[in-house]
């Protein structure tokens, strides 16, 4: 029976389980919504079950014998995908699928740059991407949904997860340009304190700057809070209060066109690091290899693809006579 259920009817039917709507799964593997619904319905045909049920808020949730069928479907895919890696294990060749999960937080920055080089360097491997939360990767990692993710070194269990650093992400403050704070070169935790802060509120992120204040017993004044970095940055450029970030975009305008402005933050405070996570049950391939290896070519402390220059946060550099020369996202004078 599974003969007449491609596999490709399979994928579409998986990404409809984890998008929660057919549109959603469209927009994620770039199919359009009548050949994801034809594949539903076939799937649905041939093995006389209904697959989904329609709930008014939560769009499409499956059901009981839905939940196995997905299951059976990401084992059959996976096994199909390690016939690639198996073949490509043995004639050396880099070819096959490859599933890559990244933090939203940087990968409108780092991750195109990479892609673009990988693809155009092995032209027969199959990508597919997800983004998710932290939290989302490692679940992800952890059900084989993905092989590896760019993400932080945030809340690693590191008996399921081998989390392998790159680069080094320290906190740094955003303000408006019409900030108080807007003129000074460098700020501490204390004189953050009584200002509106606005908070990137994603799993595991908040609570790491949430703990930059209780590390020195201050409680910040969290007036704001989205999960999304972008309306953040735009919060912030519309003066709602400052925000403290790791990453450091070229860029220091938000999206709807106001200036931002990158100031220091003052003394010791642990960074984000920025690196590859890959679950430790099965080998890797030599698809994830490659993709790894690539990485670790262009992500470093001296070049993060989409970033600005890292002389802004090196500990050695004085900065408070205002003498070094400030880079495109760094506050000028």
């Amino acid at each position: 029976m599974l003969n007449r259920i491609s596999l490709r009817q399979m994928e579409y039917f998986v990404a409809t389980a984890e998008s929660g709507s057919i549109i959603n799964a469209s927009e994620k593997i770039h199919v359009s919504s009548p050949s994801i619904s034809a594949a539903i319905a076939h799937i649905e045909s041939e093995l006389q079950v209904q697959l989904f049920v329609r709930q008014h808020a939560k769009g499409l949730q499956l059901t009981p014998v839905g939940e196995q069928v997905v299951a059976a479907c990401r084992q059959i895919l996976g096994q199909a995908g390690g016939l690639y890696s198996l073949a490509s294990d043995y004639s050396g060749a880099i070819r096959g699928p490859l599933k890559l999960g990244c933090f939203p937080a940087f990968a409108p920055m780092i991750y195109a740059e990479i892609i673009y080089g990988f693809t155009r360097l092995y032209p027969q491997v199959n990508l597919q991407f997800a983004e998710e939360d932290h939290q989302g990767l490692v679940e992800k990692l952890l059900n084989q949904e993905i092989d590896v993710a760019l993400t932080y070194d945030l809340n690693i269990n590191d008996k399921l997860i081998q989390f392998e650093p790159l680069a080094s992400l320290p906190p740094h403050v955003l303000v408006s340009e019409s900030h108080p704070l807007a003129e000074q070169v460098a700020v501490t935790m204390e004189e953050l304190v009584d200002y509106p802060m606005v908070l990137l509120d994603m799993p595991y992120s908040s609570e790491y700057f949430i703990s930059l204040f209780r590390e020195r017993n201050l409680n910040p004044n969290v007036q704001y809070a989205s999960k999304s970095a972008d309306v953040v940055r735009s919060m912030v450029a519309n003066g709602l209060g400052y925000t403290i970030l790791n990453v450091r975009p070229k860029s220091n305008y938000s999206l709807d066109g106001k200036r931002l402005v990158r100031i220091r933050l003052s003394g010791q405070h642990r960074p984000m690091l920025l690196g590859l996570s890959t679950s430790k049950v099965g080998a890797q391939n030599n698809v994830t290899e490659a993709f790894m290896s690539r990485c670790r070519a262009y992500i470093s402390d001296q070049y993060i693809p989409g970033m600005s220059a890292p002389h802004f946060f090196d500990p050695h550099i004085t900065h408070n006579d205002g003498a070094d020369e400030p880079d495109d996202g760094e506050k000028s004078q």
